[in-house]
């Protein structure tokens, strides 16, 4: 394998493994965050982490695909090497995962805060504002209706002592 084919097996390699990244994201998108992002960490751990085959030349392979040939096809001893490594990046991106968490931890309590003082500020003003909805509504028993008049003397037609009634709303 010359140089050029290794550097196009790489790209293609990078671009079906960030392919299965954004599936594995949308896969694991309904969890719980603090489920969710270390999830995807290993996702990341798993399909971006190399491993050396061989020494000499320094060529690097993916370590989960080298690991899962090695154990299936039952040749070389690559595989302790290749867990080797998926352990070591696994550890360090986790434990900069927690670092990254724990700083980050303190921002989103102050932002939660600000968002239940945001809704209740947003819930008084609206109890106010329904407060304040009928200013003249304590003068009137209701607010569509209107003192019935009295029958009128005489008149013609048969409208006396008649009262009009309309539909309250």
């Amino acid at each position: 394998m010359t140089d050029n084919d290794y550097l196009i097996a790489w790209g293609l390699y990078a671009f079906a493994a960030l392919g299965c990244l954004l599936v594995w994201f949308k896969l694991t998108g309904w969890m719980w965050r603090y489920l969710r992002e270390p999830l995807r960490v290993i996702g990341a751990v798993l399909l971006f982490c190399p491993t050396v085959i061989d020494p000499v030349k320094e060529t690097y392979a993916p370590a989960l695909a080298i690991s899962v040939l090695d154990l299936g096809l039952k040749v070389g001893n690559n595989v302790w090497r290749a867990a080797l490594d998926l352990s070591t990046y696994g550890a360090i991106a986790l434990g900069v995962y927690v670092v990254f968490a724990l700083i980050r931890l303190p921002f989103l309590r102050k932002k939660k805060a600000r968002q239940a003082h945001a809704e209740a500020v947003a819930a008084q003003a609206a109890a106010e504002e329904k407060e304040n909805d009928e200013p003249f509504a304590a003068q009137v028993p209701s607010r569509y209706g209107s003192a019935a008049t009295p029958p009128s003397k005489g008149g013609s037609g048969g409208t006396a002592g008649r009262y009009r009634v309309e539909p309250k709303l």
